[in-house]
């Protein structure tokens, strides 16, 4: 063992009473140990968050999704269409027209998103299992059905059961203008509920989906679309199929994977966790004074000793290494304990769900935690600079006998 560090230890492990030095030192310990743990814990649960929005939104998000560079419309060509679905490893591909319309209901309304599919568009099972009354159906032969939101439907008081009374979508025409009465100054269709779903609060309280035809008709739309949805095959290749897509279609269009279709949720999610991962740095930062005072007063309290060695003919670089690695065995010591009980936590966390959302409705009951090894790595980088940070002066002045 080098000698810096036999010297720290021996104080570190000093069998003589304990004084207000080592109290201090323990506070120190337990500063950086809880630290350490909190950073772990809610690290790690924000990339639990982070996976379950991904695995939440793979239900109704398509592999890739086709938009405009510019602008929210396009007009796709038919033999740009059939380019597409030729490509191999394209399962599918549906033509897509998003709108914010007003719905009304036996007397109540609301303002949804309408999200409308072509007629090639077939829900798939984690649709269907998301389905909480009727079925996830668009279109039944001739007639157009209406999938809505549970959170849409509880607000309009839908019921599929109903089969007399059909949901009212609103929209201003084109040439409207307030001189115009209502019912002229706006597109009017009913459209039949053909069931509710429940996936997640920001789905369930937005979205209703209808046929294409139906939102042609509502919205003037004409060949107009809001973005293309491409399925991907089991066995396909992904990523050499983006790059197929984005050849096909040009600079003009974004070929998006499911991440970057929620872009900006996960941006905030990222700018969420930095912000904490500060706040708690900030805090573990003013806990590490403790171990400043602790060994500002363990060199005075050791002057004897540093006045030995150097008559013994060490150097003052030595004596400054060995109250950095005090410094060191009191933070890595507070350290080790955090990270062993912020990882027990979480795995404790993740078997048996012990902290609770407290919701009626969510997806999981407990919050999902996923431990990230670049996050660990992160914490103890933070670590080891606080210890430095906080260490090299009283060492410093050690080393110089001005203690």
């Amino acid at each position: 063992m080098k000698l810096p560090l036999l010297i720290a230890r021996r104080y570190f492990f000093s069998g003589k009473k304990r004084s207000f030095i080592n109290l201090i030192a323990l506070v120190s310990m337990l500063g950086v140990c809880i630290g350490t743990m909190a950073l772990v814990v809610v690290l790690s649960v924000f990339n639990g968050l982070e996976d379950f929005n991904r695995q939440l939104f793979r239900t109704f998000d398509a592999d890739f999704r086709i938009v405009p560079r510019a602008g929210k419309f396009f007009s796709p060509a038919s033999g740009v269409l059939r380019q597409l679905q030729a490509l191999p490893g394209v399962a599918g591909v549906r033509q897509v027209y998003e709108q914010t319309a007003l719905l009304q209901y036996n007397g109540r309304r609301a303002v949804a998103t309408v999200k409308a599919y072509d007629g090639g568009f077939r829900a798939s099972e984690k649709m269907k299992q998301s389905v909480i009354s009727g079925d996830f159906l668009l279109e039944n032969g001739p007639q157009n059905l209406m999938v809505l939101g549970v959170g849409v439907g509880q607000a309009l008081g839908v019921s599929p059961a109903d089969p007399l009374t059909p949901v009212e979508v609103w929209f201003p025409r084109a040439e409207a203008n307030l001189s115009l009465p209502v019912e002229a100054a706006f597109n009017q269709a009913g459209i039949q509920p053909g069931g509710l779903f429940a996936l997640e609060q920001s789905y369930d309280d937005q979205y209703v989906f209808v046929p294409l035809r139906f939102a042609e008709q509502v919205f003037e739309g004409g060949e107009r679309r809001t973005s293309l949805e491409i399925s991907v095959r089991p066995d396909a290749d992904a990523a050499a199929l983006r790059k197929k897509l984005q050849g096909v279609l040009g600079g003009g269009f974004y070929v998006q994977n499911p991440d970057e279709q929620h872009a900006s949720l996960y941006r905030a999610i990222q700018i969420e966790k930095l912000l904490v991962f500060v706040t708690l740095t900030l805090i573990m930062g003013i806990a590490s004074f403790n171990i400043f005072f602790s060994l500002t007063m363990l060199t005075i309290e050791k002057r004897r000793d540093v006045a030995t060695l150097l008559a013994l003919g060490a150097e003052r670089r030595l004596i400054r290494r060995i109250f950095l690695a005090e410094g060191s065995l009191v933070a890595l010591s507070g350290a080790a304990v955090g990270l062993v009980m912020g990882v027990g936590l979480c795995v404790l966390q993740q078997r048996f769900g012990l902290l609770k959302m407290g919701l009626s409705n969510a997806l999981v009951d407990a919050y999902p935690v996923r431990m990230q090894f670049s996050d660990l790595l992160a914490v103890l980088a933070v670590i080891i600079g606080i210890t430095l940070a906080a260490s090299w002066l009283p060492a410093s002045r050690a080393a110089r006998g001005t203690a």
